[in-house]
C-alpha cells in the first residue's frame, strides 16, 4: 500500500514517460512584416492571447540591433540568443542547446561516446593522462598515467582548457587521432596514432571495505546505471554474504530520472519511489518498486553531501521515506525539478523544466534538500603506518594469547582519507551486531 501523498490534494496519475515537443510560435511571427503584427489576432481564449505589443517591441529591438550595433550580427545569431535568453530567465536548469551541447548532453546521459577511452586532467597547467580505461584504444596503445599530452593532432595543448581538449579527442568512431606525449624518464616526445571507438563509461564502482561490508559508488545516473548497480551487488555477494552496504551518492549531480528509480528499486521490493507533478498531464507520473530486487534485506547506509543533487536526492529521499536505509552525511543540494530534453528539427534541442518531483512521503526537495538522519561532516581519519594504534600485542615482552592467532582485516585504502565513509562502516557494523543479537 502506497503512503498518502499530502502535497497537492490531488492524486498523481500513473503514466509512462513521453517526450513532449513544443513550437516557439511567438518567434515565428518575427518572420512576418512588421505591419502584419498590428492585424487583429485570431479568435483565442483569454489565456492563449499573444502579447502583440510585446512582440512588436521585440521585433523593434531586433531591427535596431541589426541596424545600429557596432558590429554586424546575422539573423540566426540574434534569434538563437533570443531563445537562449527566454530559457535562461525561467530557471537555472532550462536551456537552449546547440548541436554540440545537445550531443554532449546525450553522451553524458547515455554514457556512450566516440573517443579513445582516456581520463585526463590538468597538472601544473599541463594536460595529463589520469588513467586509460581498460580495453580501449588508449590502453591498447600503451598510454600510461602521468603521460603529458603535448599536442592533439596539429594543435598544441599549451594554454588549452580541459573542456577544449576533451572535445578535440572525441569524434566519430573509426576516425583517427594523433597524440604527442611526453613520458616521465624519457628524453623526447613520442607520437601515438589511435582510432576512435565507441566508448562506454561506467557510472558505478564497488569494493569490499572489510569482510562482509561492501561499498557502492554511483558517480552519476546514466541510462545503464540501474543495471550496473545490480551487477556490482552480485559481484560483491560472490565474495560472501553481505552484512552491510554503503551507497555513496556524494557529489553525484544527478542524471536520468528512470535510472534513479532503477537504483532505488534495487533496494526496495514494494512501495512508492517518486512521483512528479507538472502543468501537462504527461508530466504527472509515479514510479513504484517491484518485487524483483537485487538487495532487499542488506543493511544500508546512504552517504550524501551538498553535491548530491536531483536523481541522487530521489534515491536518498525514497530510501529514507521507506525506512530502507540510514542517510548519513550533510544536507543535499536541493534540486527537485525535472527537465525534459526536447529535440528540435535542426539537430539542436531544448532542456526545459516541466515538473517537480516528490518523495514517497510527499516532500518536495526543491530548494530544501534531503536532511541526513545522521549528520557527519567530512574529515580525515588519522592512522599509524600500519593502520592502527599501539596495542598490548605491540608491547615488548607481552604475554602470548592462548588462542590461535586471528587474521586481521586490512583497512581499505579508501577509508584512510574518508572520515564519513569510516563512520558509515562503523554504523553498519553496529547494525550488524544488533541484527545478530535479534536472531
Amino acid at each position: 500500500m502506497h503512503p498518502a501523498l499530502p502535497h497537492s490534494g490531488r492524486s498523481p496519475r500513473s503514466r509512462s514517460p513521453r517526450r513532449l515537443l513544443t513550437g516557439l510560435l511567438p518567434l515565428a511571427l518575427l518572420a512576418l512584416p512588421l505591419a502584419l503584427l498590428s492585424l487583429p489576432a485570431p479568435a483565442q481564449s483569454v489565456d492563449d492571447e499573444l502579447p502583440v505589443a510585446e512582440i512588436q517591441t521585440f521585433a523593434e529591438v531586433f531591427e535596431r540591433i541589426k541596424r545600429a550595433y557596432v558590429e554586424e550580427v546575422d539573423d540566426t545569431s540574434l534569434l538563437r540568443n533570443a531563445m537562449r535568453g527566454m530559457l535562461s530567465e525561467l530557471d537555472p536548469h532550462s536551456a537552449y542547446l546547440d548541436r554540440e551541447a545537445f550531443q554532449s548532453l546525450r553522451e553524458s546521459t547515455e554514457g556512450e561516446f566516440g573517443g579513445i577511452g582516456i581520463e585526463v586532467g590538468m597538472e601544473d597547467d599541463q594536460l595529463t593522462v589520469i588513467t586509460p580505461i581498460d580495453d580501449t584504444p588508449a590502453s591498447r596503445a600503451g598510454l600510461q598515467a602521468r603521460d603529458l599530452i603535448l599536442r592533439i593532432d596539429d594543435t598544441p595543448t599549451e594554454r588549452m582548457s580541459l573542456q577544449e581538449a576533451v572535445e578535440l579527442m572525441r569524434g566519430e568512431p573509426g576516425s583517427e587521432i594523433e597524440l604527442t606525449i611526453m613520458r616521465q624518464g624519457e628524453s623526447s616526445p613520442r607520437s601515438v596514432t589511435l582510432t576512435r571507438e565507441n566508448i562506454r563509461t561506467e557510472s558505478v564502482k564497488s569494493e569490499l571495505l572489510a569482510p562482509g561490508f561492501g561499498y557502492l559508488r554511483v558517480s552519476q545516473f546514466q541510462t545503464r546505471t540501474g543495471d550496473q548497480v545490480s551487477e556490482h551487488i552480485r559481484q560483491l555477494e560472490r565474495d560472501g554474504d553481505l552484512d552491510g552496504l554503503v551507497l555513496d551518492l556524494r557529489n553525484n549531480p544527478g542524471g536520468v530520472l528512470q535510472a534513479a528509480v532503477a537504483v532505488a528499486d534495487a533496494f526496495l521490493d514494494e512501495g512508492l519511489i517518486v512521483y512528479t507533478e507538472g502543468r501537462l498531464p504527461d508530466t504527472e507520473m509515479r514510479f513504484s518498486a517491484n518485487a524483483r530486487t537485487a538487495a532487499p534485506d542488506v543493511p544500508l547506509v546512504v552517504l550524501i553531501n551538498g553535491g548530491s543533487a536531483s536523481a541522487a536526492e530521489i534515491v536518498a529521499g525514497a530510501l529514507q521515506d521507506q525506512r530502507r536505509g540510514v542517510v548519513m552525511g550533510t544536507e543535499s543540494f536541493g534540486k527537485g525539478s525535472v527537465q525534459q530534453i526536447m529535440p528540435l528539427g535542426n539537430g539542436e534541442g531544448l532542456k526545459l523544466t516541466t515538473a517537480l518531483y516528490f518523495t514517497p512521503g510527499g516532500r518536495s526537495i526543491q530548494a530544501q534538500g534531503i536532511e541526513p538522519d545522521v549528520r557527519v561532516v567530512r574529515g580525515r581519519v588519522e592512522v599509524t603506518e600500519n593502520g592502527r594504534g599501539v596495542r598490548e600485542a605491540d608491547l615488548e615482552g607481552h604475554l602470548g594469547s592462548r588462542d590461535a592467532p586471528r587474521e586481521r582485516a586490512e583497512l581499505s585504502e579508501r577509508l584512510r582519507d574518508d572520515y564519513q565513509l569510516g563512520e558509515a562502516l562503523n554504523l553498519l557494523k553496529a547494525l550488524d551486531v544488533i541484527r545478530q543479537r535479534d536472531r
